[in-house]
């Protein structure tokens, strides 16, 4: 099977740099394939009985800068592709947004990293990469 739009979510893990390396190194081998670098943003909250309680703006600011960062050093590996790329950031739930993403703009391969950031979380509530593999209706390279 030929991939023609790979997806590679990317949150500055080592996992995720490994996965962004592989996409590129697939994309290499034919300057048809559009590979997109994405970054979600996921704001922390914090949830006190019914209320819901989100960082100030000044953090979310700075959540939102470092988010633009790691996608400046993804466009900085991508340069010497002469394929089509793009990065985005999108903003949610890591998994849900990748996987929205993905069907929404008619990608056919997405390639993760095995562990992302959030280790505690993942042990809690199922990795993001887990997730993306049991729901997605592309195959899913993941990579360790």
């Amino acid at each position: 099977m030929i991939f023609r739009k790979i997806l590679v979510p990317y949150d500055g893990s080592k996992a995720s740099l490994k996965a962004l390396n592989k996409a590129i190194d697939i994309a290499s081998s034919d300057s048809a394939i559009e590979l997109h670098v994405m970054n979600v943003l996921q704001f922390p909250t914090l949830v006190l009985g019914e209320a819901m309680i989100s960082p100030p703006a000044t953090m979310q600011k700075e959540y939102y800068d470092a988010s633009l960062e790691l996608l400046q050093e993804a466009k900085k590996r991508l340069e010497a592709l002469p394929n089509p790329t793009q990065t985005v950031q999108e903003d949610g739930q890591p998994a849900d947004a990748i996987l929205d993403y993905a069907e929404k703009n008619g990608f056919d391969l997405i390639v993760i990293g095995s562990r992302g950031l959030g280790n505690i979380r993942s042990f809690v509530l199922g990795s993001v990469s887990h997730n993306v593999v049991q729901h997605a209706k592309i195959p899913v390279l993941v990579v360790k």
